[in-house]
């Protein structure tokens, strides 16, 4: 899959709109990647992970972690993928943890997965947890970098595809300058 075809894939499916939203940072952008819309579809999550696997299937991963939501489908097929298993984060109590019984194991090979990218903050939680418990973050690996590669987790990423999409501060937003709606798509509650 060349860059072409995935951002084709990437409309055909929905995954890119443009309005005015509330990301899950807290800043402001004219354009939301709802890679949800593409994970319905699991010949397309099994091309576009398989491509994003490519990168990774010699760091001798043992584990592959996201944070749920957004991580949780990716985990599961980049898993599949690389043959291991594969698990996922929640919050509890507003903080990253491990629930349902997962564990990790001191020394472990960890790959972090994520749908989209853009201040990393999600995925560093996810770092940080996996660190606390001792295991080893061998990568992380998205579907989307729309930091315009700003973002340093200490350890390799690997990006499907890297888009550059403005975001804003609330209290620099031209979309909130021109009253135009806000739209809050994606899933944590603040």
């Amino acid at each position: 899959m060349t860059d072409e075809d995935i951002l084709k894939l990437f409309y055909e499916t929905g995954v890119l709109k443009t309005g005015h939203f509330l990301l899950t940072s807290g800043r402001h952008s004219d354009k939301y990647m709802q890679c949800a819309q593409l994970l319905q579809y699991p010949k397309s999550t099994e091309q576009v992970c398989a491509k994003l696997a490519e990168n990774v299937k010699d760091l001798g991963i043992q584990t592959v972690i996201g944070p749920a939501m957004g991580g949780i489908i990716i985990s599961y097929e980049m898993g599949r993928q690389l043959n291991t298993r594969a698990i996922f984060t929640e919050r509890e109590e507003g903080k990253m943890a491990l629930r349902r019984g997962f564990t990790v194991k001191p020394g472990e090979r960890i790959l972090v997965v994520e749908d989209v990218v853009t201040t990393g903050g999600s995925v560093k939680e996810v770092i940080s947890l996996i660190k606390e418990l001792g295991g080893e973050v061998a990568a992380v690996a998205a579907l989307v970098d729309r930091s315009g590669g700003k973002v340093d987790f200490g350890v390799p990423a690997h990006y499907l595809l890297k888009l550059q999409v403005e975001s804003y501060a609330p209290e620099e937003c031209p979309l909130c300058k021109k009253n135009l709606p806000i739209i809050k798509p994606g899933s944590r509650k603040k």
